[in-house]
């Protein structure tokens, strides 16, 4: 997932989640636990539908049913709203793949890559959108603080190529750009694939893992999950 060279940073910077924090911790009551929740879970469906410009605070408050004076008790910007939303989509994937299920060789660990990529995208298709498109609204601090986020991720693919590289597994000749094609193939699910209808979820992952497989080279031999990734599927 390229981005401007401009705009690439290393580590993790003070940026506005860290203000918004602030501002959540003043509301802990009795109603914080629920309106928060719902003003993020608006201002995801919002700016997935009308793009993050052409919403308002206004009209995020009006989906909520709140006053717009309200909101600042939970975030002190649109900005800081766009950074926790996609702060804590890209700190779910993270955890998220760090506790799936694996296997050991390199083989089985792409295969569970590209089964779980596929199963958490779709799940969240809001997220993932805004994730990708609205990354050029972000500010400087906060475009930083989520690309790495991005980086770790692209960078645990890259390490499963490298070492199946390394084992003789896959023929790849870059990794790096190897990983950031597969997730992009991957993410390109979200753009056609609809529940119920002529494949199963389950039917996806099995044709991308096999067009994975291809692309590095890789032969299918004595792979765990090939049935099906029974595990966490």
């Amino acid at each position: 997932m390229p981005q401007p060279a401009r705009q690439r940073k290393q580590g993790f910077y003070l940026n506005g989640r860290s203000v918004s924090l602030c501002f959540m911790a003043r509301t802990a009551g009795s109603h914080s636990d629920i309106t928060g929740p719902r003003i993020r879970a608006a201002a995801l469906r919002l700016f997935a539908q009308n793009g993050y410009a052409a919403v308002s605070m206004r009209q995020i408050a009006a989906e909520v049913g709140v006053q717009v004076g309200a909101l600042y008790n939970y975030t002190p910007d649109k900005q800081s709203l766009l950074y926790t939303l996609m702060e804590e989509h890209m700190a779910t994937l993270l955890t998220a793949w760090r506790e799936a299920p694996k296997g050991l060789s390199p083989l089985e660990r792409l295969e569970a890559f590209t089964r779980f990529h596929i199963r958490f995208n779709l799940e969240r298709a809001d997220a993932v959108f805004i994730s990708y498109m609205e990354l050029r609204n972000l500010t400087g601090e906060n475009f930083a603080a989520i690309e790495a986020q991005r980086r770790a991720y692209e960078t645990a693919l890259e390490g499963i190529l490298s070492e199946g590289v390394r084992a003789g597994a896959f023929r790849v000749q870059d990794p790096k750009v190897a990983s950031l094609a597969l997730i992009a193939m991957l993410t390109g699910v979200n753009t056609w694939y609809r529940a119920g209808g002529r494949l199963s979820l389950e039917d996806v992952q099995t044709i991308y893992w096999d067009m994975a497989r291809q692309m590095v080279a890789a032969d299918l031999g004595g792979s765990s999950l090939g049935t099906g990734a029974q595990q966490g599927t």
